[in-house]
């Protein structure tokens, strides 16, 4: 296992725990927790991610080489705790459209051109999460 893998694991677990717990404020302006059930096993995988919500969608950003996101292509159950509430949604991953990932990119990353995002966009995905 890298050191890279090994230090991503921890800060997940950390930013776990801190979203679960009553100093959520701290990071849930910009991060939230998204719980995946997967195909074939049926395990629960919780995962912290960086997010953007306009009204009932949730658009969160995922690097291609992760492998929660692939548990939801065709659509799927989710639910997401966002500043400290569970909600459930069905989420879809958007992996062709490189232009909607850019754009998301850009909200999520404000200071970040338009350059930078398209070229950050070839290796991620999008994930769009409609929330009731």
């Amino acid at each position: 296992m890298k050191v890279l893998d090994i230090m991503n694991g921890l800060a997940n677990g950390i930013m776990t725990v801190l979203l679960r717990s009553p100093l959520d404020g701290l990071v849930s302006r910009r991060v939230v927790l998204i719980t995946v059930s997967g195909r074939r096993s049926g395990r629960l995988y919780t995962t912290p991610v960086n997010y953007v919500r306009d009204g009932d969608i949730i658009t969160v950003i995922s690097r291609r080489n992760r492998t929660w996101w692939r548990n939801l292509r065709g659509g799927a159950q989710v639910t997401v705790r966002v500043r400290g509430k569970d909600l459930k949604g069905v989420a879809e991953v958007v992996v062709e459209d490189k232009e909607a990932v850019a754009k998301a990119l850009l909200a999520l990353h404000p200071r970040y051109s338009m350059e930078r995002a398209a070229r950050r966009a070839q290796d991620r995905v999008l994930v769009r999460i409609k929330v009731a």
